[in-house]
């Protein structure tokens, strides 16, 4: 579940017995996903907001920690 802590400002992956701060923009990568947009999707979506980003070589490296983790399906 993901919760935005407004006392920290900053994004916070609830988990069973675990809380995992998010820091920059992990928290808008983490909120697209929402089982209807693919890998693909979220780095298209992500480009578009933020052109110049590196986020073709960076979100799936992070999608696929988060799933390593365990924080993700």
């Amino acid at each position: 579940m993901l919760r935005h802590d407004r006392v920290r400002g900053t994004d916070l992956l609830i988990l069973p017995e675990r809380v995992v701060v998010l820091t920059g923009d992990a928290g808008t990568v983490v909120d697209l996903c929402d089982g209807t947009r693919t890998v693909q999707g979220i780095v298209d979506e992500l480009a578009e907001r933020f052109p110049g980003a590196p986020v073709v070589t960076d979100v799936p490296c992070f999608l696929d920690r988060l799933r390593q983790e365990g924080w993700l399906k």
